[in-house]
């Protein structure tokens, strides 16, 4: 009885830090989706300036 629960625990741990590590890779994708979108402002800048 005693190791089932704590093999619910390790696998509910486990699942803890699944959770965990698709949140890093979501926040690290919303990241690259600035990163595109300052390189998008950048260039409306640059052929702005080209314009003048």
């Amino acid at each position: 009885m005693f190791h089932y629960m704590l093999s619910n625990i390790g696998e509910e741990r486990e699942r803890e830090r699944e959770r965990e590590r698709e949140r890093e890779r979501e926040r690290e994708r919303e990241r690259e989706r600035e990163r595109e979108r300052e390189r998008e402002r950048e260039r409306e800048r640059e052929r702005e300036r080209d314009l003048i």
